[in-house]
């Protein structure tokens, strides 16, 4: 990876680390922005890149572990966490809320340099799985209201006349809005529309007449 491609945040009250991890980074053709504080990592405009947050615990403003707990983590990119004081409890916090790591100083360079690419690396899944979610919801708001009332029905898995019972329609006018639905969500088969609904959320609905209506 270049300086172009992603960024590592340093955020650690000790200004002899930050330097210290700045170069490392620097060595390694990472660019890095370092910090003394959250606030002012908080008050930094980030880029639009992707990246990694190395946090120490210990810091002047909040607890690193308090930081990560009350934030959003798709605001921020994964932490790597270090600190002089580790345990074992606070790690296994760390990591259960989605810490990629938790070093102890001192640490080698190659385990931090590992963490850190394998954040960067999350990041850009993470990235990426955001932006395909906004464009299926944006595919999800073209649909018309009908098309909203058909689509939960069509992916629970309802024969078209059960469907079109459900609304009052004709089985005819109902597939019209089946085909319509498929277009605008760009699914190229019912498997496909049920997996795009189910990451959307869509709520599943069962036919009140299945019972009656499937002969």
């Amino acid at each position: 990876m270049t300086q172009d491609d992603c960024i590592v945040f340093i955020v650690d009250d000790d200004q002899r680390i930050c330097e210290a991890l700045s170069e490392l980074l620097a060595a390694r053709s990472l660019a890095s922005v370092a910090f003394n504080s959250i606030a002012d990592y908080l008050a930094f405009p980030r880029p639009d890149l992707p990246g990694c947050l190395i946090l120490d615990i210990e810091l002047p403003d909040i607890n690193g572990l308090e930081f990560q707990k009350q934030t959003d983590h798709d605001q921020h990119p994964p932490i790597v966490f270090i600190t002089g004081h580790g345990d074992i409890p606070s790690s296994v916090r760390a990591i259960q809320r989605g810490a990629v790591d938790f070093l102890t100083k001192p640490f080698s360079e190659t385990e931090l340099i590992k963490s850190i690419h394998t954040a960067i690396d999350r990041d850009c899944d993470a990235r990426l799985e955001r932006a395909e979610l906004m464009t299926l919801k944006r595919r999800l708001s073209s649909l018309t209201s009908r098309e909203r009332q058909v689509l939960p029905l069509v992916v629970s898995g309802l024969l078209n006349k059960q469907a079109a019972a459900e609304l009052g329609i004709s089985e005819v006018t109902l597939q019209i809005h089946r085909s319509k639905i498929m277009h605008k969500m760009q699914a190229a088969s019912l498997a496909d529309l049920v997996r795009i609904a189910e990451r959307l959320q869509v709520p599943v609905t069962h036919s009140r007449r299945a019972g009656t209506s499937s002969k």
